[in-house]
């Protein structure tokens, strides 16, 4: 069976859930330490990560979880076009011009102005281009990877691909393949012998909450939302030497709203509110991320509690049994307990392949509204589900 088209699994007019991994090229360890040279390169995990709390910001895309690994990363995206819907043309435009300015800012080093602002809000069609692409899952893995592969050619003094390609992607259809999804994500580094437990794994969604619970706070990597006075663009470039306004851009680009925020507070929160209706977009304000909407009907302590047993399940068919508050957590979502450590540890096993994630059941209804008779993995993963 041919592999489906990634427009066939998410629609940018359409809030779903994606998991999506990208690796490097030939999955050199490109941002690790490499085996050949001895060069240690994960500091460029953190370059990847503040480009993703960047895009957060501006992008009608939450973040639900995220692991950034030496050669690769994955991402679960959930894209929100009825939060982009209710976000003013003024809004639509800088959020566009700091991700896309459309000049060269080496020769043109001003930020985005306010006639910028209102040249692109007067060209409607333009603009609904733009509101469209900024809910698009695929706008915003481009905005992620490209600069990242110039940063590293940069560094390293050499020209051609940083990362392999194309992200590859995979439907999350229903709260069980969520949950599941987001732990094996979280747990990346453990499966991988990099860290021990979730507490000591840097460059995870479950390791910035574990942090942020304990008071962490980092500088906002959050772009700045507000376009500066013309007048003053033009005072800047006529009156301040090039050099200058290079440094200037610099530093401003390390905290670009001199703001600090909670670790975990650029992502999306983890438990939904039941007392807020399903369709309200809960758009959040504070410029950090598009919305307040959690995905799981998971409170975080618990959450982080199997997580961490989770973790602990290290020897393959010895996992202890899972703790009884937790066992009926998984068993109201349709998951059989005693093959949760299986389903989490093994995911390339019964997930691996597979274009869709989620319960037998969600993925036949899902394959039947797609007008496809199965999805590949459908029989092979029923074992881990009551």
């Amino acid at each position: 069976m041919p592999r489906p088209q990634r427009a066939e699994r998410f629609d940018p007019a359409e809030v779903c859930v994606v998991h999506v991994i990208q690796r490097c090229v030939r999955r050199a360890f490109l941002a690790g330490v490499d085996r050949e040279t001895g060069v240690d390169y994960s500091f460029r995990k953190e370059w990847i990560r503040r480009r993703m709390e960047s895009l957060a910001s501006v992008f009608a895309v939450d973040v639900l979880s995220y692991a950034v690994m030496s050669n690769h990363i994955h991402q679960i995206l959930r894209n929100r076009p009825d939060v982009c819907a209710a976000w003013s043309d003024e809004e639509v435009a800088i959020r566009w011009l700091r991700v896309f300015p459309g000049r060269r800012l080496e020769e043109h080093l001003a930020e985005p102005t306010e006639n910028d602002v209102m040249m692109l809000c007067g060209d409607k069609e333009r603009l609904a281009e733009i509101r469209r692409r900024l809910s698009d899952i695929s706008w915003f893995m481009r905005a992620l990877a490209e600069p990242i592969a110039r940063m590293a050619n940069k560094q390293d003094d050499c020209t051609g691909r940083f990362w392999e390609g194309r992200f590859k992607c995979q439907r999350i259809v229903d709260e069980a393949g969520l949950l599941a999804c987001s732990m094996y994500v979280d747990l990346n580094p453990v499966r991988a012998a990099m860290a021990d437990s979730p507490d000591h794994s840097p460059n995870t969604s479950g390791y910035d909450r574990i942090e942020a619970e304990r008071g962490k706070q980092i500088p906002a990597a959050a772009f700045d939302l507000r376009p500066i006075p013309t007048e003053e663009a033009g005072h800047q470039i006529r009156e301040t030497p090039v050099d200058q306004l290079r440094k200037k851009r610099i530093a401003k680009k390390a905290n670009p709203t001199g703001k600090r925020i909670r670790r975990d507070q650029w992502l999306a929160p983890l438990p939904l509110n039941p007392s807020i209706l399903a369709d309200e977009p809960q758009v959040h304000s504070a410029g950090f991320r598009s919305s307040d909407r959690g995905f799981l009907s998971v409170e975080w302590s618990d959450y982080k509690r199997l997580l961490r047993w989770t973790a602990k399940q290290t020897v393959d068919g010895v996992a202890s049994k899972v703790p009884r508050k937790l066992s009926a957590t998984l068993q109201s979502l349709g998951i059989d307990a005693s093959m949760w450590r299986d389903l989490v540890w093994n995911w390339q096993k019964y997930f691996g392949k597979t274009s869709c994630v989620g319960a037998p059941d969600s993925l036949k209804q899902h394959a039947e509204q797609s007008g496809l008779r199965h999805h590949r993995g459908q029989a092979s993963a029923r074992a881990c589900f009551a």
